[in-house]
């Protein structure tokens, strides 16, 4: 371990972890501005802080949780101290691959991303940059 961090996580996989953090967020802020703008369609204009609100509590959004629990997950695992970091890590990159398998479609969070990939192609790229940090699956 280096001192660039205090994690029990190797250097590669704590640097790993910080780049799949980056482009997680990414790819949930263009999912996040996509279905802002189809529930803007719907309601019109929506203020900042009322658009705050509606990610945290409405059912449109909660599709996208999921994502942001990943992202949570991921800042606790790199800022945990425990032995057991490299165990966790390989568990949250396993739910990472999951929830993000194109094709499974199962569930809401499968048909939503699916179809927010058919419409925009950053997303597309944005899931790749995600897909292409996680190993692969065995």
């Amino acid at each position: 371990m280096t001192a660039d961090h205090r994690s029990g996580l190797p250097d590669a996989t704590h640097r790993q972890f910080q780049l799949l953090h980056g482009a997680l967020l990414r790819l949930h802020k263009l999912l996040l501005d996509d279905e802002r703008a189809v529930y803007e369609e719907s309601h019109g204009r929506t203020p900042a802080g009322r658009m705050l609100q509606l990610v945290i509590g409405d059912p449109q959004f909660a599709w996208l949780r999921r994502i942001s629990e990943l992202i949570v997950q991921i800042d606790e695992l790199l800022e945990s101290e425990e032995p057991n970091a490299a165990t966790d890590a390989a568990e949250l990159m396993k739910q990472i691959r999951a929830l993000l398998a194109v094709g499974d479609g199962a569930g809401e969070f499968g048909r939503k991303y699916h179809a927010a990939l058919q419409r925009l192609p950053d997303a597309i790229l944005a899931h790749r940059e995600v897909t292409a940090l996680l190993p692969s699956d065995r």
